[in-house]
């Protein structure tokens, strides 16, 4: 089956026809109070984090609390959480998390590559759309992940320069041995999750079959090619 297809069975549960309507990008691994130079690091830690990445915080030793997005600020500034994730720059100093405190801003967001974010339509509404309605709503919402995912792009270059500029903020990629360490227990957390029911099985299936595609492709093209000039 088709991505579209496994989640119109899954939303299908719900009553409700789901499509993809907008994206933030990538994302960054988050913000932390101190150095995180090694796996051992998060033992310990106060870490706002939600989904199966806080899964993968929890198996390594880390302390996950989930407060709303309004109230980051507030915990982090209170000592409530030494940390948390939110989305890329342009969102992240939106909400002033780059004010909270002397933080140490690292990436790549390994938790949450890209945030999909989809339009739910009750199913008995979008079953009583001709084909023509249907049709021009899933091209208006394609439009808008497109127009989204530019936009995000755009306004995290500029976001993250503006943090280079000023200063006072440390970007630092994470050390290989923490990205060894999530990927690992990744596998196992999405793993988990894909095996629980028939249905989370042949979504689980779906995705591993796909993402070995897409990888080998973006091997000879993207990545490369990003590479390639970032040498040059």
């Amino acid at each position: 089956m088709a991505g579209q297809e496994l989640w119109d069975t899954l939303s299908g549960q719900f009553n409700i026809k789901s499509l993809l309507a907008c994206s933030t990008g990538p994302q960054m691994g988050g913000w932390f109070a101190r150095e995180i130079t090694s796996p051992d690091a998060f033992k310990g830690l106060r870490y706002r984090m939600t989904g199966p990445g806080a899964e993968v915080l929890r198996r390594m030793g880390a302390i996950v609390v989930v407060v709303p997005g309004g109230e980051i600020v507030p915990s982090l500034k209170s000592g409530a959480i030494d940390g948390s994730e939110f989305a890329g720059p342009w969102l992240d100093m939106a909400i002033g998390l780059h004010q909270a405190a002397g933080f140490y801003y690292y990436y790549p967001g390994w938790h949450e590559p890209g945030t999909g974010i989809a339009i739910g339509i009750n199913k008995g509404v979008w079953e009583r759309f001709n084909d023509g309605d249907r049709q021009l709503i899933e091209a208006v919402a394609a439009a808008e992940y497109a127009r989204s995912l530019a936009e995000s792009d755009l306004n995290n270059a500029l976001a993250l320069r503006k943090l280079r500029t000023e200063g006072g903020i440390k970007i630092s990629k994470f050390d290989d041995s923490v990205l060894k360490a999530v990927l690992g227990i990744s596998k196992d957390v999405v793993a988990d999750l894909g095996t629980r029911d028939e249905l989370s099985r042949k979504i689980y299936a779906s995705y591993q079959q796909f993402r070995t595609l897409i990888a080998d492709w973006n091997a000879v093209s993207a990545r490369d090619y990003l590479s390639s000039r970032g040498s040059a």
